[in-house]
């Protein structure tokens, strides 16, 4: 499968540091957000990276290139305005090519193994998402799996619900007939949702959205203390 990294977004909760740079441009050790989940992609074997950008994008073209240096190739769907995150992957759609596509935010830092994902066929699931344990910045969660395996969003199961990780495999038929406008996923995985075909699975390893300067730098700390235990390593 090929990949999308949504990386559009404004980064506002990260000024100043975000003042003249994009987030996923961020570094964590001596790697940007981005290169890291890249590599990690890679990794898992996905077979092309698109990426989406508005802010400061060219950036990251500038720093990323085609992908070669990372051992894959990678295209970017430029964004005029912000077209939220089901915006962004319709636009993008040409580029993905394939039916099914893994998605991730740019600003998620994990250890998952993306070759654990499967493909979903579009009709029975339209998409399967990776939730993990509430953090304090989400102490409710957002949705909970039942004992089919399904995703469901249900306020009154509180107590089951966990955070969807910014990690998924969505097909396009999750899209269809939509045009290319601002568009926030979320609306088309709840009506999915509501017709049993959204999957899901709980990862409990290590996960952790990028969004404020304090998570970058505790990030950056559990990164050198990992290094430093483990030198030979890249992650």
């Amino acid at each position: 499968m090929r990949a999308m990294i949504l990386a559009a977004g404004l980064g506002k909760r990260m000024q100043p540091l975000t003042a003249d740079l994009p987030k996923p441009l961020l570094k964590v050790g001596d790697k940007t957000l981005i290169e890291h989940q890249i590599e990690r992609l890679v990794a898992g074997g996905v077979t092309g990276i698109v990426i989406n950008h508005f802010y400061l994008g060219g950036m990251i073209e500038e720093l990323l290139g085609n992908g070669s240096k990372y051992g894959t190739s990678i295209s970017y769907s430029k964004e005029p305005i912000r077209l939220e995150t089901a915006g962004g992957i319709i636009k993008a759609l040409p580029k993905l090519k394939d039916d099914c596509f893994l998605v991730v935010n740019a600003d998620i830092w994990t250890d998952f193994n993306f070759a654990s994902l499967e493909p979903v066929d579009g009709i029975d699931r339209l998409a399967h998402l990776v939730l993990v344990e509430n953090a304090d910045h989400n102490p409710h969660g957002d949705f909970y799996i039942d004992d089919q395996g399904r995703v469901h969003e249900d306020h009154s199961a509180r107590d089951q619900r966990l955070t969807f990780s910014g990690i998924s495999v969505m097909h396009k038929n999750l899209f269809r007939d939509y045009p290319i406008q601002p568009r926030s996923t979320v609306p088309l995985l709840q009506e999915a949702m509501l017709e049993d075909q959204v999957s899901g699975a709980v990862y409990e390893g290590l996960w952790m959205d990028i969004g404020t300067p304090e998570r970058l730098k505790e990030i950056n700390a559990l990164y050198d203390t990992s290094m430093r235990a483990n030198p030979e390593s890249s992650e």
